[in-house]
């Protein structure tokens, strides 16, 4: 295989002791049909020049990468799911398959797989993934990178043409196997399991890994555990932030589904809020609204004091709490500063953008305003006014109850100059992905074998992302 120079397998997980991996083999599919690679991310870490065979070899029949993990590794961990602890959980469906330095960053970068087969933890399930599903996932993380919030990236998503059935889809439904790629999969639910066991050896070598991987500048402070938690808290709080400014619900906000290095993975039930209405709801299982749009930062924040429960094992619970005190304030910062960002306005004071954006979400709130239109028309400020004023919307921005959410707009100077009209999607529509298109994507998939809607999609998710980048510049890291 053509291996690039910017190749640097860095398979360190091992280092952890097998108590917190199982060593498991990939399944055999009876069809290997290449439907997404993401061309980017692979150039990243090196395998942009693999051909579609070598890339079947390697994310559909999993022979290991050079100089990669020669096993793959079912994680194990435990988890609350929606506040109820489960000590059950664990890689299910899927494994640690490498191992990779980014590129540019040097990062530490993992390539874990969901559809790979049953592993110890599949607890009766069979360790498949429908290409629905799949499918779902690859929207998800465009969408997410495209308005600028920490996400992994679906590297790969290969067909193999087994009938699955499932309560939730028309049945039988075609079958797929997914690699992501993730800055990390050690996750909450990592730290949860030791303290299950009263692991201290291990929970001390976990921490010792996740300080010398992912955050080295904790190396040598006096007290690790409290100041990880705090970095961790920081991520996870931007991350929220990034979600609410997204107008994205994730659906099921599990420890599980919480990493330590911050970004969001795992998109099962997810939607796109249509408006900032605080109780829409993506799961159709979520009956009690647990982790509805409005309640998700309330999530994030329970989940880490249940990583703060678990590092008391090695840690001091007197300033283990109060590492999380500041969260708050950081999520309200970033929200302001991401909300800002969004609408290409320059950014000021903290205390005084938290109040102006916490105005204007509550106007846009009261207003039932969908976001992506409203964020289409008016990115840019007073400089997208002309924009705002021709379009399908005029009528309901020269309202008078629209004068005070136009001040506000008014009140901040753009970035830049809009650089020309904002994309669309392919009907004219501002760049987005309400359930309708979803599920309209999906079905020209499954009843045509038609992928052109789905490339359109990302080929505009791409586009919003670059015009905003050059309205705003990147998206705004913690400060």
């Amino acid at each position: 295989m053509p291996l690039s120079p910017h190749y640097a397998p860095f398979p360190v997980h091992t280092d952890l002791g097998p108590a917190l991996y199982d060593e498991v083999r990939a399944a055999s599919f009876p069809g290997h049909i290449l439907r997404w690679r993401h061309a980017p991310a692979a150039a990243s870490v090196g395998l942009g020049e693999l051909d579609d065979a070598d890339w079947v070899r390697h994310f559909a029949r999993f022979e290991p990468l050079p100089g990669n993990l020669v096993v793959p590794l079912a994680l194990r961990y435990h988890g609350h799911q929606f506040r109820q602890y489960n000590p059950d959980l664990g890689d299910g469906r899927g494994f640690l398959f490498a191992q990779l330095r980014e590129q540019k960053t040097g990062r530490l970068l993992d390539l874990g797989t969901k559809g790979s087969g049953t592993t110890p933890w599949s607890r009766g399930g069979d360790g498949r993934l429908t290409l629905q599903g799949g499918v779902r996932e690859v929207l998800a993380a465009e969408l997410l990178q495209a308005r600028g919030v920490p996400t992994c990236r679906i590297f790969s998503l290969v067909e193999t043409g087994e009938p699955l059935h499932r309560h939730d889809e028309r049945s039988p439904t075609r079958s797929a196997v997914m690699v992501r790629l993730s800055h990390s999969h050690i996750r909450f639910g990592t730290f949860q399991r030791l303290a299950w066991h009263r692991d201290k050896d291990s929970m001390e070598r976990l921490l010792d890994h996740v300080i010398t991987h992912h955050y080295p500048h904790l190396a040598n402070v006096p007290d690790r555990p409290a100041a990880l938690l705090r970095a961790v808290s920081h991520r996870k709080a931007d991350t929220a932030a990034a979600w609410m400014a997204a107008g994205y619900v994730h659906g099921v906000l599990n420890t599980d589904n919480m990493n330590i290095t911050g970004e969001s993975f795992d998109y099962g039930p997810w939607r796109a809020a249509v408006d900032l209405d605080p109780a829409f709801t993506a799961a159709y299982f979520d009956h009690a609204g647990l982790y509805a749009y409005g309640r998700q930062p309330g999530a994030v924040l329970w989940n880490l004091q249940r990583l703060a429960l678990a590092l008391t094992l090695i840690g001091n619970p007197h300033t283990l709490g109060p590492a999380l005190e500041d969260h708050g304030l950081v999520y309200e910062r970033q929200l302001a500063r991401r909300w800002l960002w969004r609408l290409g306005l320059e950014a000021g004071e903290p205390a005084q953008d938290t109040a102006l954006v916490g105005t204007l979400l509550e106007s846009m709130r009261e207003a039932r305003l969908p976001i992506d239109r409203f964020v289409h028309d008016w990115a840019g400020g007073a400089a997208a006014a002309e924009r705002a004023l021709s379009g399908p919307h005029a009528p309901l921005y020269r309202r008078r109850w629209f004068a005070p959410i136009r001040a506000l707009l008014d009140s901040r100077l753009p970035v830049s100059t809009p650089p020309g009209p904002p994309p669309t999607m392919a009907d004219g529509a501002p760049v987005g992905l309400p359930i309708e298109r979803v599920r309209a994507i999906w079905g020209r998939i499954d009843a045509e074998d038609d992928w052109g809607d789905l490339h359109v999609a990302v080929e505009r998710l791409r586009a919003s992302a670059a015009w905003t980048r050059q309205l705003s510049g990147p998206p705004p890291l913690l400060a």
